[in-house]
């Protein structure tokens, strides 16, 4: 099937405390571009309020062409689309950042991510953040990082995401799908890379020099 062939490797950074639990692969109907949205089993960003929404899905997206050979990945980054062209590059990849899980497309240099949601700022916060500790009460998980900022950087934990998926759909609304997956309270993040919903820009590129693209 075509939305587990085009399945990036996720490569989850090595000392990743939260597994991988649900995922859903989404074909669009009339565009070449497949969804994917994954939960994991807890993170960092307050999930542990009682106020908090259900699952905080991650999601990305591969676009393919006439061949069925992957041409685009899309990753949500924090608000933030990032995109890369991915024609000749064989297997998809995908880094997942330890504790919160934003995604950004394998091989991308750490300079080309927005600067005000860039790895180093994540590292630092990764100690600061009251949400690993208030975490505790609901889920067992670490204090902080606690190692080098090197460390932080190997993402070399591979998970072939097409041999994981728990429900794969055909649709321009997966809505009904991700809440029967997800539960109703999911975060509704965009469902596309070209639905801007609350965002400024559609996405920005990170395949070497850097250009905003689809500004509203």
């Amino acid at each position: 099937m075509l939305a587990r062939d085009l399945a990036p490797i996720l490569y989850l950074q090595r000392d990743e405390s939260f597994p991988l639990e649900r995922t859903i692969a989404v074909v669009h109907p009339t565009r070449r571009v497949i969804a994917y949205y994954l939960t994991y089993r807890h993170d960092v960003a307050a999930r542990w309020s009682p106020f908090a929404q259900g699952a905080d899905e991650e999601e990305f997206w591969v676009g393919y062409d006439a061949t069925l050979a992957p041409t685009d990945l899309w990753t949500y980054w924090h608000g933030d689309i990032l995109h890369v062209n991915w024609r000749g590059k064989g297997q998809l990849g995908v880094n997942v950042q330890w504790g919160k899980h934003g995604s950004f497309p394998r091989g991308t240099p750490a300079r080309d991510l927005p600067r005000d949601k860039s790895l180093e700022i994540f590292y630092a916060m990764s100690y600061l953040l009251p949400d690993l500790v208030f975490g505790r009460f609901s889920s067992r998980g670490p204090l902080c990082f606690c190692r080098s900022f090197a460390r932080y950087l190997e993402f070399s934990q591979p998970i072939v995401l097409g041999a994981r998926l728990t429900a794969i759909g055909r649709t321009a609304d997966p809505d009904s799908l991700l809440s029967a997956v997800f539960g109703e309270r999911y975060a509704h993040k965009p469902y596309w890379p070209w639905e801007p919903r609350r965002y400024s820009r559609a996405w920005t590129e990170v395949s070497g020099a850097r250009a905003l693209m689809g500004e509203r």
